[in-house]
């Protein structure tokens, strides 16, 4: 290593010994090795993206139909079909489009310049040219360029908040390491550049949540296509048994095609995404108004399942900022004196964290003004290696000689006599509550020795609320842990305080439990947290617990929280988080406290049952419908409906579905998830029931003797009843109909508004035979019958699910 010696010196000599740095030939051979120091950006083009969106199970089966529609020349339909794709292809392209710049924002947060010494000369350049055995300069205010192992003299102080989740800026000096996007506090030295690019630290934080990126899935997704896949599969099973029976019966294949095209149409859940991302992006709305924007619809279902809440400490669960406790005054001072003390041997314009809390609490105590007007004569300032600060002052009439910094140091320039029996102990005291302390003494000018003043203890405060959303998540069935790169002492005291359960353990505990296999995710099950983690540390912790079936939330505020926020199934970045983890996140807090995370949970899971009662509906309308035509028609050789008919049922269910995203819905107790298994055969169920009691009235209606004609319209009608009836079977999820909370208005007018518009076609006739009121009168008691009966099938199907359970 070349030796290096201070800057900007005048004299000859100190120019003579300055590092001369890489030679051009070097730089090209190390950056042909390593490359620039950048993150690399290769993303897919943006029309690969959107083409994906057309391939898959339902956009196929929606395809299908939209080629059918336009095959037997119904237009109209296949206009309608081909809004509804392409309405759910935006949603999609658009929701990966934001997720995407959490990578971009990340990329744009390394330092532009650098200030190198290369061929014997310091030149600035883009911080993209550096290459490892490159020398920097480092000053205040700078931005660390690359990862460095700092060589000069004297110290800097690093605030790497951002990285590391410390809550006070670090000393280094010659021999350390400082990492790539911290920012110089405080002094100035040299360093030779150690990684550059995706190697440094920050470099692996943008590679994990690449890796995120490419892993994701939600549980949401992964549920609209099983539902899509079981419609499919319905929807080609029996479109291939009546395609089969009519061509065995030499029906007109254009009528064959047809019919196909309508049981395709009411089979395929072609408004299903469009449907669930709706009544998502209401529940986004009712967030925003909680100051919570939801960047990514699909972590608003998410946030129901979450069972295991995840968060970092500093800046998330704390305030990030230091609070002064109750200072310990020496015999002769008062607790006042140890802050005035201590505040004129401090500079306020310095802005030091640890200095900031002591003229707030003078101001607060109306001493500021007195402390401020004191004439000082001299001042020295903090240095790693002597450890504390020092000023003489002039202060209500006398000339005093202050100090404050390390309490060991402090002490040992007092007289022994001054220094309380118990200082050591106090100072320990402190410490393992995870406090930082300084020592406050005075002496007259012309004295040898200090007076010890007492002692001051800082700590980082929790939110104002922070203790009251824990208990709450606790109370819905969450396990809270905190995860943070704090030392172990601040993480035990701060998990007491909150009331956190279970053990804090340190980073090498997950290592250690990590080469044992099935002792890592048992570690982190029953622990209450974890201190000194590293961003891939916090990404472990996350990706195990989803290993293990758990549905997780993580919240943080800094650049090394980014990747869990990205990796986590509902991330949420704080009031006040860096660009990185806000881009990371899910859902962005925009004003101070966490509690509006339990607004969220609780909306989340509203609209959960909202989305899971439209998703039984669906399934239920599908069987009911498309079962009984296709059975109909290859049992009975009888069209029960025609395919008007059919396109008019469709349009007159979805359009109060729509309305199912202001449904009033009840907050479950525990998180909720997906049981497809629950899903689709209460579905089934309910759609068999529906099946049954349109076979039933189709024999009542044959045994009287009345025209196919008459039937058909009779039968629309019924159809159109039930499946509006079917709605609040399937909104009260396992509870009878009747219980709370009751319909909103939102729904209840599209609801009877589209039956009476149903009611009013049939009977008098529109693209059908007219029933008169007299059918209408009997076919409402039918269907009100079977109501009831379906809601009772309903509930005791749901016992007995959940009793096999």
């Amino acid at each position: 290593m070349v030796p290096t010696e201070p800057m900007n010196v005048p004299d000859t000599k100190a120019r003579e010994r300055a590092p001369v740095g890489l030679t051009r030939p070097q730089v090209e051979a190390s950056r042909r090795e390593h490359g620039y120091n950048e993150i690399p950006n290769e993303p897919d083009p943006a029309w690969k993206r959107l083409a994906r969106r057309f391939w898959g199970p339902i956009p196929w089966m929606i395809e299908i139909a939209a080629v059918l529609s336009a095959a037997v020349q119904k237009w109209e339909d296949f206009a309608v079909i081909c809004v509804l794709l392409f309405v759910n292809v935006f949603i999609d392209f658009r929701q990966e489009a934001k997720a995407l710049s959490a990578l971009e924002v990340l990329k744009g947060k390394l330092a532009r310049n650098a200030l190198v010494r290369r061929e014997g000369h310091w030149a600035s350049i883009p911080a993209r040219e550096l290459v490892p055995g490159d020398v920097v300069k480092v000053r205040l205010g700078d931005m660390v360029p690359a990862d460095l192992r700092l060589t000069g003299p004297g110290f800097v102080q690093l605030d790497q908040s951002a990285l590391t989740g410390e809550s006070m800026p670090v000393s280094k000096t010659a021999g350390d390491d400082a990492y790539a996007n911290a920012v110089v506090k405080m002094g100035e030295m040299l360093g030779t550049v150690r990684k550059t690019g995706l190697g440094t630290y920050f470099g692996k934080t943008v590679a994990l949540v690449a890796r995120a990126e490419q892993q994701e899935r939600s549980h949401f997704q992964k549920a609209v296509i099983q539902v899509g896949n079981f419609l499919i599969v319905v929807a080609l099973a029996l479109v291939l048994l009546v395609l089969v029976v009519a061509l065995f019966r030499h029906d007109p294949w254009l009528e064959i095609l047809r019919f196909c095209l309508v049981l395709m149409v009411a089979s395929v859940p072609v408004a299903l995404p469009a449907v669930l991302s709706v009544t998502m992006a209401v529940g986004a709305v009712n967030l925003a108004r909680h100051k919570a924007i939801v960047s990514r619809l699909v972590a608003i279902e998410e946030l129901a399942g979450v069972d295991v809440l995840c968060s970092d400490k500093t800046g998330t669960l704390t305030k990030n900022e230091m609070a002064l406790g109750d200072p310990v005054a020496s015999d002769g001072h008062s607790p006042s004196d140890v802050i005035r003390f201590a505040a004129l041997a401090s500079r306020e314009e310095n802005a030091d964290p640890l200095e900031e809390p002591l003229f707030a609490a003078l101001d607060e105590a109306g001493m500021g003004d007195a402390v401020r007007s004191a004439a000082r004569s001299h001042f020295l300032p903090f240095d790693p290696v002597g450890k504390r600060t020092e000023a003489t002052v002039e202060f209500e009439g006398q000339r005093w000689v202050v100090t404050k910094g390390a309490p060991q140091v402090v002490a040992g320039l007092c007289s022994a006599d001054t220094v309380p029996a118990d200082f050591d102990q106090v100072v320990s005291r402190f410490a393992a509550k995870g406090n930082r302390t300084l020592a406050v003494a005075r002496r007259a000018p012309d004295a040898e020795a200090f007076r010890m003043v007492g002692i001051l203890p800082f700590f980082d405060p929790p939110r104002d609320d922070s203790v009251e959303t824990i208990a709450k998540a606790v109370e819905l069935g969450l396990s809270v842990k905190m995860i943070t790169g704090d030392n172990e002492a601040i993480a035990r005291e701060v998990a007491r305080t909150l009331k956190i359960e279970g053990d804090i353990h340190r980073a090498p505990d997950l290592k250690e439990a990590n080469h044992h296999g099935s002792k890592l995710i048992e570690l982190i099950s029953q622990a209450g947290g974890f201190a000194e983690v590293m961003p891939e540390d916090k990404y472990l912790i996350v990706d195990e617990l989803q290993k293990s079936d758990h549905i997780v939330a993580m919240t943080g505020d800094g650049v090394n929280d980014a990747p869990a926020l990205r990796k986590a199934d509902a991330g949420i970045a704080v009031s006040g988080a860096t660009d990185a983890a806000r881009a990371s996140a899910d859902l962005v807090l925009t004003q101070a406290g966490l509690y509006v995370i339990i607004r969220a949970i609780e909306e989340a899971r509203r609209i959960f049952g909202r989305m899971k009662g439209y998703a039984v509906f669906r399934i239920a309308e599908t069987l009911r419908v498309v079962l009984f035509l296709a059975l109909a028609i290859v049992v009975f050789d009888f069209y029960p409906v025609t395919a008007v008919m059919i396109i008019i049922l469709a349009l007159l269910n979805d359009i109060p579905i729509m309305a199912i995203a202001y449904d009033n819905a009840p907050v479950a107790p525990k998180p909720v998830r997906w049981n497809m298994k629950e899903v689709l055969v209460v579905a089934v169920v309910l759609g068999i029931a529906g099946v049954c009691s349109s076979f039933l009235l189709f024999f009542i209606l044959e045994d009287m003797g009345l025209s196919q004609d008459l039937i058909q319209a009779i039968i629309f009608l019924k159809l159109d009843v039930a499946g509006h009836s079917t709605i609040y079977v399937t909104r009260s999820g396992p509870n009878h109909f009747w219980h709370r909370p009751y319909p909103s208005w939102k729904l209840l007018v599209p609801a009877l508004g589209t039956r009476f518009l149903g009611t009013f076609i049939a009977c008098y006739g529109l693209f059908m035979t007219a029933v008169g009121w007299e059918w209408v009168g009997w076919i409402y008691l039918y269907g009100t019958v079977w109501f009831v009966f379906n809601d009772y099938l309903k509930v005791a199907t749901y016992k007995l699910l959940r009793r096999s359970v």
